[in-house]
């Protein structure tokens, strides 16, 4: 190490594990309430982006966001196909008139996944169901392959939001959304993925919600020009943390979107893997569970999510100021 002042490298062996005791006092001396970095108050009441998770440890990720679920085998009337972006899919309506966005492919899986934690910790996601076994009325096809479907109908769209420009760019909520989906290796962090959701059904403050809304490129490799998706062996070969150069932490997060991260402090991390570790592993297990994922897979990648998140809590909290 030529320069141990500016530079600080996490042990290779620490890096797979934190001991118990240190993470128990790293969530001791870590207020639940504390905020990292700038406390600006944003143009936008921060509920319209994150809701703090009182309820985080009881949280059902296997159920999700509650809303309406989905019968296997249930038929769904075929209203279009949709050919855009990565994976192939179907805008359909169930038999009580909700209209349904169903993506194909390998992304089916790992959004059903990345969207359960996001919401578990606080960030507002759509209503998403993973299924397996379903028919179409209508369509191309009256038996198609297993999908991931989201509520459509619940909500009107307002257009795309920014990563660079939106009220919340100051708030370590929204550095926290950016590095909980760098932990996931969601890779595919452009705008066109964002959606500004509103709903007077919603309560008072989340009428209006700033929404990722396409995490599917997500639990493999990033790398550069394209990552992989839902790729077990290809998630378990990158880490969350290399170390801190300056005063900023360094990522294994490589690809498109890296200026995201680039000014990320220990702080910031500290925050949102704090967060995270309050996740169960039963939790964790649960929203693979509701992707079926089979348990050998689910295990090996809890067991990678728990590592990325020990790595982040070895940085320490750095200083915090309360919102």
């Amino acid at each position: 190490m030529k320069n141990p002042v500016s530079r600080y490298r996490l042990p290779a062996g620490s890096r797979r594990f934190v001991p118990a005791l240190v993470a128990a006092l790293l969530l001791g001396a870590l207020p639940e309430g504390a905020f990292a970095g700038t406390t600006k108050t944003p143009a936008e009441p921060i509920s319209s982006l994150w809701v703090k998770p009182v309820d985080l440890p009881s949280r059902d990720l296997f159920a999700g966001p509650p809303g309406p679920q989905i019968a296997s085998g249930e038929t769904f009337h075929f209203k279009s196909s949709d050919t855009k972006g990565h994976s192939d899919g179907y805008d359909v309506k169930d038999s009580k008139g909700r209209t349904w966005d169903v993506k194909l492919g390998d992304e089916a899986q790992p959004e059903v996944v990345t969207s359960r934690i996001l919401w578990a910790l606080g960030y507002h996601q759509p209503i998403v169901r993973y299924v397996s076994h379903w028919r179409m009325a209508g369509g191309p096809t009256t038996q198609p392959e297993p999908g991931r479907f989201r509520l459509a109908s619940d909500h009107r769209t307002e257009g795309e939001w920014s990563w660079h420009k939106n009220p919340f760019v100051e708030t370590p909520a929204y550095r926290g959304l950016v590095l909980a989906n760098v932990i996931l290796n969601n890779w595919d962090l452009d705008r066109t993925n964002n959606r500004v959701y509103r709903s007077d059904l919603w309560p008072k403050g989340q009428e209006r919600r700033y929404v990722v809304q396409d995490v599917g490129a997500s639990l493999a490799k990033t790398r550069w020009p394209i990552g992989t998706r839902n790729d077990l062996e290809d998630f378990e070969s990158q880490d969350f943390v290399i170390g801190v150069r300056n005063g900023r932490v360094e990522f294994d997060f490589h690809g498109n979107h890296t200026d995201l991260v680039r000014d990320m402090k220990p702080p910031d991390v500290a925050w949102i893997c704090r967060l995270m570790s309050r996740l169960s592993d039963r939790q964790l297990d649960d929203a693979f569970r509701a992707a079926e994922y089979p348990p050998e897979v689910r295990a090996r990648y809890v067991r990678k999510i728990r590592e990325k998140i020990a790595q982040g809590l070895e940085l320490g909290d750095g200083r915090e100021a309360r919102r």
